[in-house]
């Protein structure tokens, strides 16, 4: 599976249950709590594994640098409003406009990576490139989901990407662990 078959359904499982938690907050029932850890539990490994492995690699080229950027910010604001909906005690009309906000900015987002993002990359990675990133892609995001910080699991996965990736990646993530 390539990077590009690995991201697009990742974004198809958090867009159903982003779906799923608007729908859930017209409703009286504790089932959004549990989505949104759901969402988490999706959404921050992806984000961690994709930044590492995928974003990182394009940014560095011209024709990515300001794209990924704006990629990273989205990432970081996602972030903060799903915690923020983790923060909410119960359900009330500033939590369903947050719902509908993060689901909103997220496909956006999703809708941007699958075409400017995704475009880009196609001229950077190789068909190898981008299976061996897939493969380490879906790697990372299981060490992310058993770990808080960046540890050690993040360098055993960075040899299955081509190598000519390996150092910058390796930089990236040194530069993590000395800020966890």
């Amino acid at each position: 599976m390539t990077i590009y078959d690995a991201l697009e359904k990742d974004h198809e499982k958090i867009e159903s249950l982003l779906d799923q938690l608007v729908s859930s907050a017209q409703s009286d029932s504790d089932e959004w709590k549990s989505l949104v850890d759901r969402i988490a539990d999706e959404l921050v490994p992806h984000a961690r594994a994709e930044e590492a492995l995928f974003y990182n690699p394009i940014r560095d080229s011209a024709q990515g640098k300001s794209l990924i950027s704006h990629s990273y910010a989205e990432h970081a604001r996602a972030e903060s409003e799903l915690r923020s909906l983790q923060a909410r005690e119960s359900v009330d009309a500033e939590w369903t406009r947050l719902a509908k906000k993060l689901r909103d900015d997220l496909l956006r987002h999703v809708e941007t990576e699958e075409t400017e993002v995704f475009d880009v990359a196609k001229k950077i990675f190789s068909e190898n490139d981008a299976i061996q990133i897939g493969e380490a892609f879906d790697a990372l995001k299981s060490i992310v989901r058993k770990q808080t910080f960046v540890g050690p699991g993040y360098d055993l996965v960075v040899d299955l990407v081509p190598k000519r990736m390996r150092d910058g990646i390796k930089t990236q993530l040194s530069q993590l662990k000395k800020s966890a």
